[in-house]
């Protein structure tokens, strides 16, 4: 199963690329850069696999570039543990 089949294992796997991005002492300003980044991927290449997904592309495809800022950010949040 892939890691995008499961919201779950989705928020498990960012949780865990964002420990190691902190443990590299990688800035929140950096973080947050890429988890556009990642969403701009996203949204633009992978259909979405489950209804979280397809939420969170759905959103993505109507909000502005700060929105879609937001949203990242938002999501490194959701998955970090700390």
């Amino acid at each position: 199963m892939s890691v995008v089949d499961n919201w779950d294992h989705w928020k498990e796997f960012l949780n865990s690329r964002l420990d190691e991005a902190q443990d590299k002492g990688l800035s929140d300003g950096v973080v947050s850069d890429v988890a556009y980044q990642v969403g701009e991927y996203l949204a633009g290449q992978v259909e979405p696999k489950n209804d979280q997904e397809r939420v969170l592309a759905d959103l993505w495809k109507v909000a502005s570039e700060e929105e879609q800022h937001a949203i990242a950010n938002m999501m490194v949040k959701l998955v970090d543990h700390k």
